[in-house]
Protein backbone atom coordinates (compact mmCIF):
# COMPACT_ATOMS: atom_id res chain seq x y z
CA UNK A 1 0.00 0.00 0.00
CA UNK A 2 1.04 3.53 -0.59
CA UNK A 3 4.87 4.59 -1.57
CA UNK A 4 5.67 7.34 -4.30
CA UNK A 5 6.54 7.44 -7.76
CA UNK A 6 7.67 11.22 -9.66
CA UNK A 7 9.38 12.21 -12.60
CA UNK A 8 12.71 14.31 -12.64
CA UNK A 9 10.37 17.46 -13.13
CA UNK A 10 8.75 16.39 -9.57
CA UNK A 11 12.21 16.04 -7.63
CA UNK A 12 12.38 19.55 -6.28
CA UNK A 13 9.22 17.94 -4.59
CA UNK A 14 11.01 15.77 -2.94
CA UNK A 15 12.04 17.67 0.05
CA UNK A 16 12.06 15.83 3.66
CA UNK A 17 9.09 17.47 4.49
CA UNK A 18 7.07 17.13 1.75
CA UNK A 19 7.97 13.48 2.31
CA UNK A 20 7.03 13.72 5.55
CA UNK A 21 3.55 14.78 4.62
CA UNK A 22 3.20 12.20 2.32
CA UNK A 23 3.75 9.38 4.89
CA UNK A 24 1.80 10.81 7.08
CA UNK A 25 -1.34 11.06 5.41
CA UNK A 26 -0.51 7.37 4.30
CA UNK A 27 -0.41 6.06 7.96
CA UNK A 28 -3.75 8.43 8.74
CA UNK A 29 -4.78 6.36 5.95
CA UNK A 30 -3.90 3.08 7.44
CA UNK A 31 -4.71 3.49 11.06
CA UNK A 32 -7.54 5.53 13.15
CA UNK A 33 -5.78 6.22 16.29
CA UNK A 34 -3.22 8.48 14.40
CA UNK A 35 -3.44 12.43 15.30
CA UNK A 36 -1.53 15.49 14.21
CA UNK A 37 -1.27 18.65 15.84
CA UNK A 38 0.51 21.60 15.21
CA UNK A 39 1.96 24.86 16.77
CA UNK A 40 0.42 26.92 13.86
CA UNK A 41 2.96 26.11 11.58
CA UNK A 42 0.61 23.55 9.29
CA UNK A 43 1.87 25.05 6.00
CA UNK A 44 5.84 25.28 7.00
CA UNK A 45 6.13 21.91 8.22
CA UNK A 46 3.92 20.49 5.78
CA UNK A 47 1.73 18.56 8.54
CA UNK A 48 -0.57 20.67 6.82
CA UNK A 49 -1.38 17.95 4.57
CA UNK A 50 -2.90 15.70 6.70
CA UNK A 51 -5.15 18.22 8.13
CA UNK A 52 -6.53 18.65 4.93
CA UNK A 53 -6.98 15.15 4.08
CA UNK A 54 -8.23 14.40 8.02
CA UNK A 55 -9.49 17.70 9.47
CA UNK A 56 -11.19 15.92 12.53
CA UNK A 57 -8.07 14.53 13.58
CA UNK A 58 -5.70 18.12 13.21
CA UNK A 59 -5.06 20.07 15.80
CA UNK A 60 -3.45 23.90 15.67
CA UNK A 61 -2.84 24.74 19.60
CA UNK A 62 -1.88 27.99 18.43
CA UNK A 63 1.82 29.63 19.01
CA UNK A 64 2.46 27.53 22.08
CA UNK A 65 4.91 25.03 21.44
CA UNK A 66 4.87 23.79 25.02
CA UNK A 67 1.20 23.17 25.17
CA UNK A 68 1.36 21.26 21.54
CA UNK A 69 3.70 18.51 23.69
CA UNK A 70 1.71 18.42 26.68
CA UNK A 71 -1.86 18.25 24.85
CA UNK A 72 0.33 15.26 22.81
CA UNK A 73 1.16 13.25 26.10
CA UNK A 74 -2.63 13.25 27.10
CA UNK A 75 -4.21 11.81 23.68
CA UNK A 76 -1.28 9.21 23.76
CA UNK A 77 -2.33 7.98 27.10
CA UNK A 78 -5.76 7.49 26.20
CA UNK A 79 -4.73 5.14 22.99
CA UNK A 80 -3.76 7.82 20.24
CA UNK A 81 -0.55 8.35 18.16
CA UNK A 82 0.40 11.40 17.87
CA UNK A 83 2.20 13.07 15.50
CA UNK A 84 3.04 16.83 16.81
CA UNK A 85 5.42 18.94 14.71
CA UNK A 86 7.15 22.37 14.75
CA UNK A 87 10.68 23.48 13.89
CA UNK A 88 13.76 21.11 15.71
CA UNK A 89 15.01 24.42 17.92
CA UNK A 90 11.68 25.14 19.30
CA UNK A 91 11.18 21.22 19.71
CA UNK A 92 14.40 20.82 21.25
CA UNK A 93 14.72 23.84 23.60
CA UNK A 94 11.80 25.70 23.98
CA UNK A 95 9.61 22.94 24.96
CA UNK A 96 12.26 20.41 26.44
CA UNK A 97 10.56 20.31 29.91
CA UNK A 98 7.21 18.85 28.19
CA UNK A 99 9.16 16.63 26.47
CA UNK A 100 10.89 15.42 29.95
CA UNK A 101 8.32 15.48 31.86
CA UNK A 102 5.43 14.80 29.82
CA UNK A 103 6.48 12.80 27.20
CA UNK A 104 9.80 10.69 28.31
CA UNK A 105 8.79 10.25 31.85
CA UNK A 106 5.75 8.27 31.54
CA UNK A 107 7.49 7.04 27.96
CA UNK A 108 4.08 7.85 26.02
CA UNK A 109 4.58 7.50 21.60
CA UNK A 110 4.40 11.09 20.70
CA UNK A 111 6.15 11.18 17.38
CA UNK A 112 8.28 14.21 17.36
CA UNK A 113 8.51 15.58 13.88
CA UNK A 114 10.93 18.22 14.14
CA UNK A 115 11.59 20.28 10.71
CA UNK A 116 14.30 23.22 10.00
CA UNK A 117 16.77 21.49 11.59
CA UNK A 118 20.57 21.77 11.51
CA UNK A 119 21.25 25.30 9.51
CA UNK A 120 18.55 24.73 6.59
CA UNK A 121 16.96 27.54 7.92
CA UNK A 122 20.52 29.15 7.81
CA UNK A 123 18.86 32.61 6.43
CA UNK A 124 16.87 33.25 9.50
CA UNK A 125 19.53 33.63 12.08
CA UNK A 126 20.13 32.08 15.16
CA UNK A 127 17.21 31.77 16.42
CA UNK A 128 15.98 29.16 13.76
CA UNK A 129 19.35 26.97 13.56
CA UNK A 130 18.66 24.05 15.64
CA UNK A 131 22.57 23.00 16.55
CA UNK A 132 21.66 21.44 19.82
CA UNK A 133 18.70 19.19 19.21
CA UNK A 134 20.04 16.05 19.05
CA UNK A 135 22.19 16.44 21.89
CA UNK A 136 19.15 17.66 23.86
CA UNK A 137 16.90 14.46 22.65
CA UNK A 138 19.10 11.68 22.65
CA UNK A 139 20.18 12.09 26.53
CA UNK A 140 16.35 11.61 27.00
CA UNK A 141 15.44 8.31 28.73
CA UNK A 142 13.05 6.26 26.34
CA UNK A 143 13.59 8.54 23.52
CA UNK A 144 14.29 7.34 19.42
CA UNK A 145 16.40 9.86 17.56
CA UNK A 146 16.61 9.75 13.80
CA UNK A 147 18.16 11.83 11.11
CA UNK A 148 17.16 11.04 7.67
CA UNK A 149 19.83 12.18 4.66
CA UNK A 150 17.02 12.42 1.99
CA UNK A 151 13.48 12.42 1.15
CA UNK A 152 12.90 8.58 0.65
CA UNK A 153 14.60 8.09 3.78
CA UNK A 154 11.92 10.30 5.81
CA UNK A 155 8.76 8.77 4.09
CA UNK A 156 10.44 5.30 5.85
CA UNK A 157 11.64 6.77 9.08
CA UNK A 158 7.91 8.37 9.61
CA UNK A 159 6.22 5.01 8.58
CA UNK A 160 8.35 3.55 11.02
CA UNK A 161 7.47 5.93 13.62
CA UNK A 162 4.26 4.46 14.06
CA UNK A 163 5.37 1.22 15.64
CA UNK A 164 8.41 1.81 17.87
CA UNK A 165 7.65 1.90 21.24
CA UNK A 166 7.96 5.25 23.10
CA UNK A 167 8.75 8.72 21.71
CA UNK A 168 10.48 9.06 18.46
CA UNK A 169 12.14 11.81 17.24
CA UNK A 170 13.15 12.99 13.40
CA UNK A 171 14.75 15.59 13.09
CA UNK A 172 14.40 16.72 8.89
CA UNK A 173 15.13 19.52 6.69
CA UNK A 174 13.45 23.03 6.03
CA UNK A 175 13.35 21.69 2.26
CA UNK A 176 15.75 21.94 -1.18
CA UNK A 177 16.95 18.58 -0.66
CA UNK A 178 19.24 16.45 -2.23
CA UNK A 179 17.66 13.45 -3.35
CA UNK A 180 19.94 10.31 -2.83
CA UNK A 181 17.44 7.41 -3.10
CA UNK A 182 15.10 7.42 -5.99
CA UNK A 183 12.68 5.89 -3.78
CA UNK A 184 11.20 4.60 -0.34
CA UNK A 185 11.94 0.88 -1.52
CA UNK A 186 15.62 2.10 -2.86
CA UNK A 187 17.03 2.87 0.30
CA UNK A 188 16.51 -0.65 2.28
CA UNK A 189 15.46 1.52 5.45
CA UNK A 190 16.20 -0.45 8.56
CA UNK A 191 15.16 1.97 11.28
CA UNK A 192 18.07 1.14 14.47
CA UNK A 193 20.63 -0.03 11.26
CA UNK A 194 22.76 2.14 9.77
CA UNK A 195 23.39 2.05 5.80
CA UNK A 196 26.44 1.70 3.88
CA UNK A 197 26.30 4.07 1.17
CA UNK A 198 30.05 3.46 -0.32
CA UNK A 199 31.67 0.45 0.71
CA UNK A 200 35.77 1.03 1.60
CA UNK A 201 38.80 -0.03 3.28
CA UNK A 202 40.79 3.20 4.20
CA UNK A 203 38.94 5.54 6.10
CA UNK A 204 35.41 5.77 7.27
CA UNK A 205 32.65 8.76 7.33
CA UNK A 206 30.13 8.45 9.75
CA UNK A 207 27.32 10.96 8.80
CA UNK A 208 23.06 11.91 9.02
CA UNK A 209 21.07 13.98 7.41
CA UNK A 210 22.28 16.34 4.69
CA UNK A 211 25.77 15.99 5.43
CA UNK A 212 25.43 12.10 4.24
CA UNK A 213 25.30 13.31 0.66
CA UNK A 214 28.37 15.70 1.21
CA UNK A 215 29.87 12.48 2.13
CA UNK A 216 29.11 10.34 -0.43
CA UNK A 217 30.67 13.66 -3.06
CA UNK A 218 33.64 13.49 -0.86
CA UNK A 219 34.39 10.11 -1.21
CA UNK A 220 33.69 10.29 -5.03
CA UNK A 221 37.04 12.81 -4.60
CA UNK A 222 39.01 11.35 -2.40
CA UNK A 223 38.98 8.51 -4.57
CA UNK A 224 39.60 10.50 -7.66
CA UNK A 225 42.02 12.73 -6.33
CA UNK A 226 43.91 10.54 -3.76
CA UNK A 227 43.10 6.65 -5.29
CA UNK A 228 41.06 6.46 -1.35
CA UNK A 229 38.94 3.95 -0.45
CA UNK A 230 36.69 5.70 1.13
CA UNK A 231 33.41 4.05 3.44
CA UNK A 232 30.71 6.31 3.87
CA UNK A 233 27.82 5.36 6.43
CA UNK A 234 24.51 7.02 6.61
CA UNK A 235 23.92 6.92 10.75
CA UNK A 236 20.28 7.80 10.21
CA UNK A 237 19.33 6.79 13.40
CA UNK A 238 21.74 8.73 16.24
CA UNK A 239 19.85 6.81 19.32
CA UNK A 240 19.79 3.63 19.32
CA UNK A 241 23.25 4.06 17.30
CA UNK A 242 24.58 1.29 15.49
CA UNK A 243 27.09 0.05 17.43
CA UNK A 244 28.09 -3.14 15.17
CA UNK A 245 28.56 -0.98 12.24
CA UNK A 246 31.11 1.75 14.36
CA UNK A 247 32.77 -1.44 15.67
CA UNK A 248 33.49 -2.97 12.41
CA UNK A 249 34.53 0.33 10.73
CA UNK A 250 37.04 0.82 13.60
CA UNK A 251 38.65 -3.12 12.87
CA UNK A 252 38.68 -2.56 8.41
CA UNK A 253 39.79 0.91 8.63
CA UNK A 254 41.21 2.38 11.97
CA UNK A 255 40.53 6.11 10.86
CA UNK A 256 36.65 7.65 11.81
CA UNK A 257 35.68 10.92 10.85
CA UNK A 258 31.59 11.57 11.85
CA UNK A 259 30.10 14.56 9.97
CA UNK A 260 26.94 16.35 11.21
CA UNK A 261 24.91 19.93 10.91
CA UNK A 262 25.06 20.35 14.60
CA UNK A 263 27.02 20.80 17.48
CA UNK A 264 29.81 18.26 17.98
CA UNK A 265 29.00 17.41 21.26
CA UNK A 266 26.19 15.71 21.98
CA UNK A 267 25.15 14.52 18.74
CA UNK A 268 26.54 11.82 16.42
CA UNK A 269 30.06 12.76 17.20
CA UNK A 270 29.33 12.28 20.56
CA UNK A 271 27.08 8.70 19.99
CA UNK A 272 29.96 7.37 17.65
CA UNK A 273 32.57 8.39 20.57
CA UNK A 274 31.21 6.23 22.63
CA UNK A 275 31.15 3.19 20.80
CA UNK A 276 34.57 3.71 20.43
CA UNK A 277 35.92 4.76 23.35
CA UNK A 278 34.14 1.48 25.10
CA UNK A 279 35.58 -1.11 22.46
CA UNK A 280 38.74 -0.53 23.96
CA UNK A 281 40.20 -0.55 20.61
CA UNK A 282 42.23 2.73 18.97
CA UNK A 283 41.47 4.36 15.93
CA UNK A 284 42.03 8.07 14.86
CA UNK A 285 39.08 9.96 15.15
CA UNK A 286 37.72 13.53 14.35
CA UNK A 287 34.32 14.84 14.42
CA UNK A 288 33.35 17.36 12.24
CA UNK A 289 30.45 20.05 12.95
CA UNK A 290 29.41 23.43 14.51
CA UNK A 291 32.75 23.76 16.88
CA UNK A 292 31.12 24.83 19.80
CA UNK A 293 30.00 28.16 18.22
CA UNK A 294 26.45 29.51 16.69
CA UNK A 295 26.77 29.67 13.04
CA UNK A 296 26.44 32.87 11.07
CA UNK A 297 23.74 33.88 9.34
CA UNK A 298 23.08 32.89 5.54
CA UNK A 299 22.51 29.78 2.83
CA UNK A 300 22.73 26.41 3.93
CA UNK A 301 25.11 25.23 1.24
CA UNK A 302 27.50 28.79 2.15
CA UNK A 303 27.39 27.74 6.30
CA UNK A 304 28.16 23.99 6.09
CA UNK A 305 30.92 25.72 3.42
CA UNK A 306 32.36 27.48 6.35
CA UNK A 307 32.08 24.66 9.47
CA UNK A 308 33.83 22.85 6.68
CA UNK A 309 31.10 19.93 6.45
CA UNK A 310 30.37 20.43 2.98
CA UNK A 311 32.16 17.79 0.11
CA UNK A 312 35.34 19.82 -0.11
CA UNK A 313 35.85 19.99 3.63
CA UNK A 314 34.66 15.93 4.43
CA UNK A 315 37.60 15.56 1.24
CA UNK A 316 40.63 18.18 3.14
CA UNK A 317 39.87 16.33 6.82
CA UNK A 318 40.14 13.22 4.93
CA UNK A 319 43.42 13.77 3.14
CA UNK A 320 44.64 15.04 6.74
CA UNK A 321 43.49 11.46 8.44
CA UNK A 322 45.06 9.31 6.50
CA UNK A 323 48.28 11.14 8.12
CA UNK A 324 47.67 9.65 11.09
CA UNK A 325 49.90 7.23 12.62
CA UNK A 326 49.41 3.73 14.12
CA UNK A 327 51.62 1.28 15.85
CA UNK A 328 53.74 -0.72 13.66
CA UNK A 329 51.39 -4.23 14.08
CA UNK A 330 48.00 -3.99 13.66
CA UNK A 331 46.83 -6.76 15.90
CA UNK A 332 44.38 -6.39 19.05
CA UNK A 333 46.11 -8.50 20.44
CA UNK A 334 47.47 -5.80 23.04
CA UNK A 335 44.33 -3.83 23.46
CA UNK A 336 41.70 -4.28 25.90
Amino acid sequence: MGGMSYTMTDTTKLSTAECYGIALCELGEEHKDVVALTADLAKSTKIGMFGEKFPDRFFNVGIAEQNMFGVAAGMAKNGLIPFASTFAIFTAARSLDQIHTDICYQNVPVKMIATHAGTSFGQAGSTHHALIDMACMRTLPHMTVICPCDGAETYNAVKAAYDIEGPVYIRINRGFDQVIYKSPEECNFVWDKASVMNEGTDITVIACGSCVFEAMQAARIAASDGGLSVRVLNMHTIKPIDKEAVLSAISDTRRIITVEDHEVMGGLGSAVAEVVASSGKACAFKMLGHQDAFSTIGLQEDLLAMAKIDANGIAETIQEMMHADFEADDAWDDEF
